[in-house]
């Protein structure tokens, strides 16, 4: 198995892994501007990126998702709930579902909170284990922290969602499973987040304050913290759904 982290611009995290062996490769959160590091990583990797997924619909940067995906040929996948937002066509992925990628399996997990489309990917190398290696968490946990809730509009109601995601799907993971966020500090997705670009499930569930409190004190914590909206969020948007 291969993986790779890229810093991009406005702190984002993308990530592009798979398995070499049999020449497949993910990529994940591609930036827009972006797209000639994923191809070029393939090319050193002599791997085909057969999938692009986006965690969410972003806010705070114009993704480079589709562009990419239609550069290499991939699909290019969102969670099933955006079926009727977008206006562009995508691969739907669901609750569960599991992708493979040669000797490596994607798990899919809805955490909605940060948006309602917001997923989480937990990925396995056969290989090595039958149990999985480590989660990439799009918005929905970082390091330190937890994401925004307010992008939707029902901030209350979205943070209570963020953290049922995160102590039903996250938090019940094995505490070794390495955790990969879609930003790091300076992000205007959350604040407070730690500048290591990852960390473990174990680590953070001692160590993150988020994850210590009742839910009734993370959804005031959560809403109470709230950033600045990113500059030209509405164009970023609208320009990610395809409008």
């Amino acid at each position: 198995m291969f993986f790779r982290q890229l810093l991009a611009r406005d702190a984002t995290l993308s990530y592009f892994f798979g398995c070499g062996s049999c020449h497949v490769g993910v990529a994940v959160d591609p930036v827009l501007g972006d797209e000639q590091w994923f191809i070029d990583e393939a090319a050193r990797q002599d791997v085909k990126i057969t999938h692009v997924i986006d965690t969410h619909v972003h806010a705070d940067h114009y993704t480079g998702g589709r562009k990419l995906a239609e550069l290499t040929g991939a699909a290019y996948c969102l969670h099933e709930s955006n079926r009727s937002r977008v206006g562009y066509p995508f691969e739907a992925l669901r609750d569960n579902q599991r992708i493979d990628v040669g000797n490596v399996f994607v798990d899919v997990l809805h955490t909605p909170g940060h948006t309602p489309d917001s997923i989480c990917l937990l990925v396995t190398d056969k290989r090595r284990a039958e149990t999985p290696w480590f989660v990439l968490t799009g918005d929905t946990l970082f390091v330190g922290s937890a994401g925004r809730p307010d992008l939707a509009g029902r901030e209350a109601e979205m943070a209570g969602q963020i953290y049922d995601a995160v102590q039903q799907r996250l938090m019940t993971l094995p505490a070794e499973v390495e955790l990969y966020p879609g930003h790091t500090s300076g992000s205007a997705c959350g604040v407070g987040m730690s500048g290591k670009p990852m960390s473990t499930i174990g680590f953070e569930k001692r160590w993150n304050p988020m994850l210590g409190m009742s839910r009734e004190a993370f959804v005031a914590e959560l809403t109470g913290v709230i950033p600045p909206r990113p500059a030209e969020m509405d164009r970023m948007v609208a320009f990610n759904l395809g409008n």
